[in-house]
């Protein structure tokens, strides 16, 4: 798990890589909650989705946002962090330019950000999202939603209410060629306190059993064109 420091649009910016000796291997960029909660990338959540992304195969990179830990800069309200997440990205991609696809992941502000990341990069062929606050945020930029992924949620969290989660994920269940897999944790927290084994579970059992058949399927290097948002 090495440290690595590269450079971002406010300066360095610290993360951990874990490089597949498979050239190959899939990639999975994992984005942590908010920095200003005592957000970061050593995160339990944001860890263990980092492990169990390993445990399959991927090459995998977290990093702290600006003014995090040794990243400089300072917090953003979202708009740098996006900037940030963007530049991760470039970052992992350099690293393993023969990568068969490209994964985003986020747990709570990092699940916002993560799915905005997604909308603007056409080489994220699936997510996991952990906790996304869609009583927070507005997610109607979703629309389409570009790729099929996992929505994790607690029912016990009494920061993101699983009754706001479960309309996103319906609403974006209802979008044609998305499969969105909804999963409750029964009983978890925000913070999947007591909870963390079933949520590996999830993850595991997600990861394993859709995203390798994706991988097995791919053939083709993704498009990485960037993809153009709509003129404000």
């Amino acid at each position: 798990m090495p440290e690595v420091i590269f450079s971002g649009p406010e300066g360095r910016l610290e993360g951990r890589f874990h490089k597949n000796e498979n050239k190959n291997a899939p990639a999975a960029l994992v984005l942590h909650p908010h920095p200003k909660h005592g957000g970061t990338m050593n995160n339990k959540v944001v860890y263990n989705i980092y492990q169990t992304f390993v445990r399959n195969g991927f090459s995998v990179l977290r990093f702290n946002f600006r003014g995090v830990g040794r990243s400089q800069g300072k917090f953003d309200n979202g708009v740098g962090e996006l900037a940030d997440a963007a530049t991760a990205l470039d970052w992992l991609q350099l690293q393993n330019q023969d990568a068969g696809t490209f994964w985003i992941s986020g747990f709570s502000f990092g699940a916002w950000i993560s799915m905005q990341l997604l909308m603007r990069r056409p080489e994220l062929e699936g997510f996991i999202t952990v906790s996304p606050p869609a009583n927070m945020y507005d997610f109607n930029f979703l629309s389409p939603c570009p790729a099929s992924g996992l929505i994790l949620q607690g029912d016990q969290d009494s920061i993101v209410p699983v009754e706001d989660v479960t309309k996103l994920s319906a609403k974006l269940s209802a979008q044609k060629n998305t499969n969105i897999d909804f999963r409750v944790i029964r009983g978890a927290d925000h913070f999947y306190r007591n909870h963390m084994e079933e949520l590996v579970s999830n993850l595991e059992e997600y990861i394993s059993g859709h995203i390798k058949e994706t991988i097995k399927r791919s053939r083709v290097k993704p498009d990485r064109r960037r993809r153009q948002l709509p003129a404000a």
